[in-house]
């Protein structure tokens, strides 16, 4: 396993035990979900030049294009729920209520 590889791994596995470990704020869980999709990101768009492809692939491109839809979409919950809730922290918000 090469250097680069261990540094995408491990950016990777932090952020998913991040977003595990620290459910107090949506913010924290949404950042968690970013740095998951930004090592994803980084690691497909290495990958053909590392496997010394001659055509550039298509997927980063989309996987960014769906990046920026989560995050538009989790910043709109976040104010959604910050304006009936009053706050962003997770223990507030009972799936139970409407």
């Amino acid at each position: 396993m090469s250097h680069l590889h261990l540094c995408f791994y491990s950016a990777f596995v932090l952020s998913s035990l991040g977003l595990a470990f620290h459910r107090t704020h949506l913010i924290s869980a949404l950042l968690c979900l970013e740095s998951m999709m930004l090592s994803m990101y980084i690691a497909l768009a290495m990958w053909p030049i590392h496997t010394q492809a001659a055509s550039l692939n298509l997927l980063p491109v989309l996987m960014l294009t769906f990046a920026a839809c989560e995050a538009g979409t989790g910043l709109a919950l976040l104010v959604a729920s910050t304006r009936t809730h009053g706050s962003d922290h997770l223990h507030n918000f009972n799936l139970l209520k409407c």
